[in-house]
């Protein structure tokens, strides 16, 4: 009999403002077929600022970070990679955290055949189960399990999660999110700017785990963990579409 899963977080937990969700999903799991790992590095967005895709406005793109709270928003980066986000605050306000790195839980050894896949590794072995190959040589054996999902495209890629995925339920859907547990209920977090934008780059809204080796380059300056961030203020116009 196959084991049920378990639901991810409910939809009223990203029902907040997108800064402090951004910070408290920091220590839960994200789980995808059998592959799974711990968010250790989140980034927040939202329509207010221009770094957050929403704050053009209304648009077939955006129309999932404008939707309801607990949904995952997946989108194609450069082309190449798919990045997964959880949408955040009331139906209408476009907000989103960017899940940025996990530290690797179940599947490892399906990671890393997928990660070197997509480094031109070669491949051994018949099919096995989601149809990654067992056995594996070359780059994706030396993989380090640091380096699997060290990154927003990394986790993705190690996961195997695609644009499909996108404006599904991360309560009830293929990904879920998945409450802290033991060893991760109070985790250390540093705080630093956001990376790999251009604008509104001095919003210190990238959160990651204190001394965690799988959080993505560069990593935050140390520092205590914060006790105030900036919350984002909606324009006294609601945005057009």
């Amino acid at each position: 009999m196959a084991r049920r899963r378990a639901e991810g977080l409910p939809a009223g937990f990203y029902d907040r403002p997108v800064v402090q969700v951004a910070e408290e999903l920091i220590g839960c799991t994200v789980s995808f077929g059998r592959g799974s790992g711990v968010i250790v590095e989140t980034e927040a967005y939202h329509d207010s600022e221009p770094a957050c895709h929403a704050f053009a406005g209304l648009t077939p793109r955006t129309e999932t970070l404008f939707g309801p709270p607990g949904r995952a928003y997946v989108y194609r980066s450069y082309g190449i990679h798919a990045l997964l986000n959880a949408v955040c605050e009331p139906e209408e306000v476009g907000a989103a955290v960017l899940i940025r790195a996990l530290e690797p839980l179940t599947g490892i050894e399906a990671m890393r055949v997928r990660r070197g896949a997509g480094r031109g590794a070669s491949r051994s072995g018949p099919p096995g189960a989601n149809g990654v190959r067992n056995g594996a040589c070359g780059p994706a054996a030396s993989l380090r399990d640091r380096d699997l999902c060290s990154g927003p495209g990394k986790l993705t890629q190690a996961l195997g999660v695609s644009l499909g995925e996108n404006d599904s339920s991360l309560s009830r859907g293929p990904v879920r999110i998945l409450p802290r547990t033991e060893g991760w209920l109070e985790p250390t977090v540093l705080e630093g700017v956001r990376v790999g934008i251009s604008r509104a780059v001095d919003l210190r809204w990238r959160f990651c785990v204190a001394d965690s080796r799988h959080v993505s380059r560069p990593r935050p300056a140390d520092a205590a963990r914060p006790t105030r961030v900036a919350r984002p203020r909606r324009p006294a116009a609601a945005r057009a579409g």
